[in-house]
């Protein structure tokens, strides 16, 4: 296989054949799991440098309505940064109790106009997320398919999708001119708008260094925001809190679950890879949110996902899926089971093999929802 770096290929390979991963559990040397984890993400915190000022949530609710058996809430609340996110929170219409709590992560998709609207079926879904569910999803709004089998949904908007996008109007002209002359709100002015993003994330991703954070640090930020707004809510179980999601939902699954201490079970599908898989062949399909610099001086990306343990950690994935090599998802799975049989811990980590492209389908829905509901619901006595 050719890569990226064609004749360079062998000068990266010889620095990853280099990395020891000091901080994997592999390594040993660490304590208890809880040892290895404090000092982990004691290191992981700094490589993220962002950490703003503390300001209130000020969450209010804009709307709220019952569709298809659901209670759906359109709710934002406000970050020291940037436009204030907006969210969708649903739970069972006739539900009592309290009821464990999902965080629905949604994927990149090279898609930043919309975020909540991709895995969710609220009443003013826009008509061009009918087409991208059936593409990737089965055609199913799969965070409201799993309130549905009772679960308190929160998805969030992420960092630069939907309520937190990119304001066209402060960028300067010159580099939005093709999504200026598209009537606002028109399909061609969102497929102008996420051709604009795309070619827009290297600016991102070099501003942020250049500045001394990074992009992890503010993804993983709204995300950890998310977490926080959830517990406020009274019919969430606070102890008992999931979080999953799709290629770029995925990866913000790895580092919501390794970095958050309240997240109690999740689900990784189409986002596992070995670091060395991602570095020598695969860099060039993945979205700039996903390179922490200096992780992989530490450890590997499968290490990262890790830090989740001890606790329920599921992957997905697909076997035929063009953004990931198959050693490279193969190896992330083989190294998952050895870290959770290191833990004494093999019954916590699930990985599943699935034909197909990059995905996440009923079937593979199904699976995630059944493993949520052997971890996060209580046992009927």
């Amino acid at each position: 296989m050719k890569s990226i770096m064609g004749n360079y290929f062998d000068a990266v390979a010889d620095v990853l054949s280099q990395m020891e991963y000091p901080m994997s559990y592999l390594a040993g040397g660490h304590g208890s799991v809880k040892e290895w984890q404090k000092k982990a993400r004691k290191k992981i915190r700094k490589l993220l440098a962002f950490d703003p000022p503390c300001v209130p949530l000020d969450s209010k609710v804009h709307d709220t309505y019952a569709k298809d058996g659901l209670i759906y809430q359109h709710i934002s609340y406000a970050q020291p940064y940037g436009p204030r996110t907006e969210g969708i929170l649903m739970r069972p219409e006739n539900a009592e109790g309290k009821l464990p709590g999902i965080i629905g992560l949604h994927d990149h998709g090279g898609f930043k106009y919309y975020g909540k609207e991709k895995i969710t079926d609220p009443k003013d879904k826009p008509e061009i997320m009918n087409g991208f569910q059936e593409l990737y999803y089965g055609g199913r709004a799969w965070a409201s398919e799993l309130a549905r089998r009772g679960y308190i949904v929160f998805v969030p908007d992420v960092f630069l999708w939907g309520s937190r996008k990119m304001q066209i109007g402060q960028i300067p002209d010159e580099y939005v001119k093709n999504v200026l002359e598209k009537p606002e709100g028109s399909t061609e002015h969102i497929l102008a708008y996420n051709e604009f993003t795309s070619a827009h994330e290297h600016v991102i991703a070099k501003t942020l260094t250049e500045a001394g954070t990074t992009w992890p640090g503010m993804m993983l930020y709204d995300d950890m925001r998310a977490v926080d707004f959830l517990l406020t809510q009274p019919h969430v179980d606070a102890g008992n809190i999931g979080c999953g999601g799709l290629s770029g939902g995925g990866l913000r699954t790895v580092f919501l679950a390794a970095m958050d201490k309240r997240v109690k079970c999740s689900v990784c599908v189409g986002f596992m890879s070995t670091s060395a898989e991602f570095a020598l062949y695969k860099v060039q399909t993945h979205t700039w949110m996903m390179y922490l610099p200096g992780l992989t001086n530490l450890m590997d990306f499968t290490d990262f996902y890790s830090l989740h343990g001890k606790k329920p950690t599921m992957v997905l994935y697909d076997e035929d899926d063009e953004l990931f090599t198959p050693k490279g998802q193969h190896g992330a799975d083989e190294r998952l089971r050895n870290i959770y049989e290191m833990m004494g811990a093999p019954e916590l980590y699930s990985g599943h093999f699935y034909p197909g492209p990059h995905k996440y389908d009923l079937e593979m829905q199904e699976t995630a929802f059944a493993f949520y509901d052997k971890w996060m619901k209580p046992v009927k006595k």
